[in-house]
């Protein structure tokens, strides 16, 4: 059965990360596309932006290539199902990356927007809870705020993937 990453082991640890990403969670799936837009129209001034070299293009030629074909109206719902886990083509293709390489693949979505991407709708009006993960990030540490965006990042699209039992899970030793 496939399912999101949310199992897996969350990057943001501290009590004020692990708001933000409790905010954004309670988000809509538009609103969660819209702060992901905001993040990376913000990055280099409240935002720190990750590091590129840390990530594999290559790794997400669907997402990275085929993608940008779509009508804006496919890229959207394109977009929708990795925020919602659906189990569709792209949202495996996003799940089956790390962190850092969604993260990129969110960042090369929005220098896109409005040009090869769909951008924002002109009338789309922020909303309180909006505004409010968006000053929740800005207000963190640059380590603080790559932590959420990995966190957000990793709980989305869908995979089959499961996370290894710990010793303490199984009760076996490692062998050799």
């Amino acid at each position: 059965m496939a399912s999101s990453h949310a199992a897996n082991q969350p990057q943001a640890l501290t009590s004020e990360t692990q708001d933000a990403v409790k905010a954004f969670e309670n988000l809509d799936t538009d609103a969660k596309l819209a702060v992901f837009y905001f993040i990376y129209e913000k990055m280099g001034e409240s935002i720190t932006p990750a590091a590129p070299a840390a990530t594999e293009p290559e790794l997400a030629p669907r997402l990275l290539g085929d993608y940008y074909n779509y009508s804006k109206d496919d890229q959207l719902a394109i977009m929708r199902q990795i925020v919602n886990c659906e189990d569709t083509d792209y949202s495996r293709a996003y799940g089956a990356l790390k962190e850092n390489n969604q993260l990129m693949v969110w960042y090369a979505w929005a220098q896109g927007m409005g040009d090869t991407v769909v951008g924002m709708p002109q009338n789309y009006e922020r909303t309180q809870a909006l505004n409010g993960v968006l000053s929740q990030v800005e207000a963190l540490s640059f380590d603080d705020q790559i932590s959420v965006l990995r966190t957000i990042a990793g709980d989305m699209g869908c995979s089959d993937v499961q996370p290894i039992e710990t010793q303490a899970q199984t009760g076996k030793t490692s062998s050799f």
